[in-house]
């Protein structure tokens, strides 16, 4: 059994590693949708010396197996959100504590203590489905912060507009983290000129507006907001971390999770460093499901270990998924 508060105490590239790789032969004793995935590429822990041996699991599996390395009982389960009558993701999670862990220490990584901040949540989309993981961590968040202002706005958009004018030109340290549309909407029903509050997109239209590529999102947001940057998240439901750009779509990871990629043409081909592909996420917080995961996002790694994400598959480009029938 892995001690999971080496996870959060993981200081370089090499402590990474080894953690990653005994990560590794933990899921694939203890997981057997993972273990069989590895068998049918015949990758084993005799096969795997570098993180760039490790196989990974194309994020798929979330829709239609148990993804587990754990045989504790399953606290809660977080869904992602579909069109109706496509399947979701299921993400089980056997430990809570580790995914608050992991969202607190990641986001003071690079922004400090959440005690510090007025936390706002504009995620209408989430908050009117159940079993959204953004939903748990920024209403832990909101419970973390000191402020009795923060919380979560809905249909009150009025409110939400005092409310932000009045904590920005009090000095208040404020984080306004919503949707793409939502966002949109907001500054479309009123024009901000903020100085003390951090607006950050979580991405995606849902179905709501017209996709817009993010050069042109973080324009109309920045104008609308009177901001310098977009600040922006990287999470997902199958993922227990999240990365965080502070502007220009160049995310960072905290140090127990990192992004390589994929040749789109050879799923098991890692590519160096600059080159696109599809984005492969080692998670080692989901120490009780899949830390090695292939997403359906295309990005490039830069030199220093930030990531960029520049698109997705359509579902007819997704190749070496093929071992789904296990």
């Amino acid at each position: 059994m892995i001690d999971t508060n080496s996870i959060f105490s993981t200081k370089n590239q090499a402590d990474f590693e080894n953690l990653a790789l005994q990560v590794f032969r933990f899921q694939f004793e203890n997981n057997s949708v993972y273990r069989s995935f590895c068998d049918l590429l015949c990758k084993h822990p005799s096969d795997v010396k570098t993180i760039k041996d490790i196989p990974f699991l194309p994020i798929q599996f979330f829709k239609t197996h148990n993804i587990l390395s754990s045989k504790e009982t399953i606290k809660t389960t977080f869904t992602s959100s579909g069109t109706t009558g496509s399947a979701t993701s299921k993400h089980h999670i056997t430990d809570l504590n580790i995914y608050k862990q992991s969202f607190k220490k990641g986001f003071e990584q690079f922004y400090g203590t959440i005690e510090d901040y007025v936390i706002l949540g504009l995620l209408p989309s989430y908050l009117e489905r159940e079993g959204s993981s953004l939903i748990y961590m920024v209403d832990n968040m909101i419970k973390i912060s000191n402020h009795t202002e923060s919380g979560f706005y809905l249909n009150n958009i009025s409110e939400l507009i005092e409310t932000l004018i009045k904590l920005d030109s009090e000095g208040k340290k404020v984080l306004l983290i919503g949707v793409s549309f939502a966002l949109l909407d907001l500054v479309e029903t009123h024009k901000f000129k903020l100085k003390n509050t951090i607006i950050m997109e979580t991405g995606g239209m849902k179905g709501r507006r017209k996709e817009l590529i993010r050069n042109e999102l973080h324009k109309k947001l920045k104008e609308g907001f009177g901001v310098n940057s977009i600040h922006s998240e990287y999470g997902m439901t199958e993922l227990l971390s999240q990365a965080y750009s502070k502007g220009h779509g160049v995310f960072n990871c905290p140090p127990w999770m990192k992004i390589l990629t994929r040749d789109t043409e050879d799923a098991l081909t890692i590519q160096n460093t600059g080159k696109a592909g599809g984005i492969n996420v080692i998670d080692l917080a989901n120490i009780n499901s899949c830390s090695f995961i292939a997403t359906q996002d295309l990005g490039r790694v830069n030199n220093d270990g930030s990531f960029e994400v520049i698109g997705r598959f359509d579902n007819s480009d997704i190749r070496g998924c093929n071992l789904m029938v296990l």
